[in-house]
């Protein structure tokens, strides 16, 4: 009953114009901040998913490292048992130092990352290749695959470099030395290709073969700096890092891909609930809008109150009024902004309108992704805040003397 009182009360023409003008201030611009709010979500929803899918092509699903040092100890009985685990589709052997590459008067220091076979298959940095094909040679003839800013730092075209690079390399891995010039291990390489994946990994890493990595280092046979597994079902990672786990022990850390990028994931998540505090504000204005419209309203319909009062209505029913006529207002421009976001995000995906500005982007267009998720929190925003926007107006309309004596 009270909600029929509300929509009558929103449809009637009002004594006062400026009744009806505060309040479709307050629609719109509940509409302008919920269609706000949501927009700027999803093309933070498609950056998040660009950036993941970036991270992605160097991250694998699970990686196993040593809870401490460079050097874990993966034994071929412990390697037959992770084969074993279901949902395991290929894992790659790895050894990563830091290396210093020479070409003349060009250098630079490079995380050198030492694979096997496998890797190709594991990670995608094969499918970022833009110059060149994959390829790491073997241990007495290496070959290897740069980032592009790797490549740029070095002054090289990688993919038809005729000359050599020089290569130094500690000799132990993981060992303090008194004197470590002593122990630097001089060779050459040749480059093979380059990959473009994102600035962070194309200004730092060089890869390369294990067993030349290994053969540098003085590394056993058994002895590796990580594991890294690619699975057959992503979202299963969590169940099958246990499974791991159980494998290698405490003296082995096992990380999915959230906690191998934890801090790229903190901050991510922190500059979107930051986003989503920023643009709630312009739903706060629309509040001090509703109030205003609200409480005029009560002011107008004091004689129609006491009826109400006079006819049986209790206080508790009349509050209830003017809190649906303010979430009314909210469910107008909430409803209406929602299906304004959805339509402009439908165009952007479709028809790429609002481009990027500048050309040294991946893509040349604000990447959008819908989620229902946002729908449903920005839904939750705009009923909370209306519902303690309209709590004064209708509070005032209880307190108030019920009295049909006409002045």
């Amino acid at each position: 009953m009270h909600f029929l009182f509300a929509w009558r009360y929103f449809k009637a023409k009002k004594s006062t114009n400026a009744i009806n003008v505060i309040a479709w201030i307050s629609i719109g611009a509940i509409i302008i901040g919920t269609a706000a709010l949501i927009l700027v979500l999803s093309v933070f929803n498609g950056f998040e998913d660009l950036v993941k899918s970036l991270y992605s092509s160097f991250y694998t699903d699970l990686k196993v490292t040593p809870s401490s040092g460079k050097v874990i100890t993966i034994t071929p009985e412990q390697l037959q048992k992770l084969k074993g685990i279901s949902g395991v589709k290929i894992y790659s052997l790895v050894v990563e130092e830091k290396a210093f590459v020479q070409n003349g008067d060009d250098q630079s220091v490079v995380y050198l990352k030492g694979v096997d076979d496998n890797y190709r298959y594991v990670s995608g940095v094969a499918d970022h290749i833009v110059k060149g094909e994959y390829e790491i040679g073997t241990e007495d003839a290496p070959q290897l695959i740069l980032g592009a800013g790797v490549e740029n730092a070095l002054g090289i075209q990688a993919d038809r470099n005729i000359s050599s690079l020089n290569i130094y390399l500690p000799r132990k891995a993981s060992v303090e030395q008194s004197d470590p010039m002593d122990n630097i291990s001089i060779d050459t390489i040749r480059s093979s290709s380059v990959f473009v994946i994102q600035q962070d990994f194309d200004n730092k890493y060089g890869i390369t073969n294990i067993d030349f990595i290994k053969k540098v280092l003085r590394l056993g046979p058994d002895q590796y700096g990580s594991l890294e597994i690619k699975l057959d079902d992503a979202s299963e990672a969590d169940r099958i890092k246990e499974q791991v786990q159980k494998i290698f022990a405490k003296d082995y850390k096992v990380q999915n891909r959230y906690q191998q990028n934890q801090s790229l994931y903190s901050v991510m998540n922190m500059e979107r609930w930051i986003i989503y505090g920023v643009l709630s504000l312009i739903l706060v204005v629309a509040a001090f809008n509703m109030i205003g419209a609200l409480t005029m309203l009560v002011l107008e319909k004091q004689k129609d109150i006491s009826v109400l009062h006079a006819l049986g209505g209790n206080r508790h029913f009349i509050q209830k009024i003017f809190l649906s006529e303010g979430l009314l207002l909210a469910l107008i421009g909430g409803g209406v902004g929602m299906l304004l976001a959805l339509g402009m995000a439908i165009l952007q995906i479709k028809y790429h309108l609002v481009p990027l500005q500048g050309g040294s982007f991946l893509i040349d267009y604000f990447p959008v992704q819908l989620r229902l998720m946002d729908f449903l929190l920005v839904g939750v925003t705009v009923f909370v805040i209306a519902f303690i926007a309209s709590l004064l107006p209708s509070r005032k309309a209880v307190r108030q003397e019920f009295s049909l004596r006409s002045e």
